[in-house]
């Protein structure tokens, strides 16, 4: 159980973790690529208003307040005309144009006198491309263009944005790699560090399982002393109510302190299990004969499904008590006249076994915490079924030892299926 807590512990912060990061790296991967487009988009369309070239002086709109006239961003309005001011801008800018006539669509003009990457027939097949995907702007390799229209003609402008993209390829490579180092790092320590951190549950854990085991062995003596008086003073007085009484109580703390003291041996790190191969099927259909007359006599259908010639590898004492309790379970708290059906089926993989009885009521919200100790779904823990809300508790404990898995699931809140998955 603490190795459980230690494992969610490392996985929550880990996951909290990478949730983070995510947000961080997207957001800044976000920002970068947009600033790249709009600053790109900012010098086409400064191009396509002045037929492809930059006019002899950049003039901007004045922003003194700071605030985009069309409703935008003024920060990103702001950083644009910088851009468009830099008297660099023409000389670091490589771009190409191409234009075409609107009616008979024949090519005008090529101007590729400012990159020398590409060259006429390249500029017309990226133009060409454009036109046939009737976007106005976007990305060709690493080219951002833009598609200008007037009345008689079409001219598409390209910008060369190469450089930037691979800063932005590079900053970001270099943002994934420092935050996967980062998640290893954080993983070691936390593997160093949780164990100290759970350190103090550990050593409550034990104290109180430690506690259970020898309060349980304190508390047999002085029951059986207690119900070896109680039978001395039946055969002095003769039998009444009262003695009766003391009697039965005696049984019912009896056991209760042995499915404590058995609950807590079962949740040692190391519990003394005899693992070996048994026929479960035959073990299964054995347990269902000695309750199908305890069933008639409470005037309950008891019906079984087993799936002849299945092994386990396991302690077939603890699993006979897994059944006894499914089984004690589903015979307690069904209702009157219920019907109760036990299966056992090889899976791909697995073993799994299932014990479904209807009831008078099964809320779903009680679902999660059957298999805790001492709970049970009458909150009046009314003693006539004879529960002391410890059974199920053991049959978690023995399925985790054996490596499966025990679930509780109800359709309609008028049956219980219990559900154990074991590994063949």
């Amino acid at each position: 159980m603490i190795n459980n807590l230690r494992l969610k512990l490392i996985g929550a912060t880990m996951f909290s973790l990478i949730i983070v990061l995510s947000v961080v790296v997207g957001v800044i991967t976000y920002s970068t690529y947009r600033g790249i487009i709009d600053d790109a988009d900012a010098v086409l369309a400064l191009l396509a208003d002045n037929g492809g070239d930059f006019p002899d002086k950049v003039e901007t709109p004045p922003d003194d307040d700071g605030i985009d006239p069309s409703g935008g961003n003024g920060g990103a309005n702001n950083r644009q005309n910088a851009i468009l001011e830099s008297p660099e801008l023409e000389y670091e800018t490589r771009y190409f144009t191409v234009t075409f006539n609107n009616r008979s669509g024949n090519l005008v003009s090529i101007n590729t006198g400012k990159i020398a990457a590409v060259d006429s027939s390249a500029a017309v097949e990226y133009a060409e491309s454009v036109l046939e995907k009737r976007s106005t702007k976007g990305f060709v390799d690493d080219y951002r263009y833009l598609v200008h229209e007037s009345e008689t003609e079409t001219t598409v402008v390209f910008l060369d944005c190469a450089r930037n993209l691979s800063t932005f390829r590079t900053v970001i490579t270099a943002s994934l790699g420092i935050s996967v180092a980062g998640l290893v790092m954080v993983l070691v320590l936390l593997i160093f560090l949780s164990g100290r951190i759970v350190k103090p549950f550990w050593e409550n854990y034990e104290k109180q399982r430690r506690f259970i085991t020898d309060a349980g062995h304190d508390l047999k003596t002085p029951l059986t002393v207690i119900g070896a008086d109680a039978e001395v003073l039946e055969m002095d007085i003769g039998e009444n109510e009262w003695i009766t009484d003391i009697r039965n109580q005696v049984t019912r703390l009896t056991d209760m302190t042995n499915s404590l003291i058995t609950l807590s041996r079962m949740e040692e790190p190391e519990p003394q299990y005899q693992m070996i191969d048994f026929p479960l099927s035959d073990i299964v259909e054995e347990t269902l004969e000695e309750y199908r007359s305890l069933a008639k006599t409470q005037g309950k259908n008891l019906s079984g499904s087993v799936q002849p010639m299945i092994s386990l590898c396991g302690d077939e004492k603890a699993i006979r008590r897994l059944l006894a309790v499914l089984l004690d379970n589903a015979m307690k708290y069904s209702d009157e006249n219920g019907t109760i059906s036990l299966t056992l089926e090889q899976q791909r993989g697995s073993i799994r076994l299932s014990v479904f009885n209807t009831c008078p009521y099964m809320p779903k919200d009680s679902l999660p915490h059957l298999f805790d100790r001492f709970y049970r779904t009458d909150e009046s823990r009314n003693s006539q079924t004879g529960g002391y809300g410890l059974g199920l508790s053991i049959a978690a404990a023995i399925v985790t030892a054996h490596k499966g898995k025990i679930s509780a699931s109800t359709t309609d809140e008028k049956s219980l299926l219990m559900t154990v998955t074991l590994p063949s």
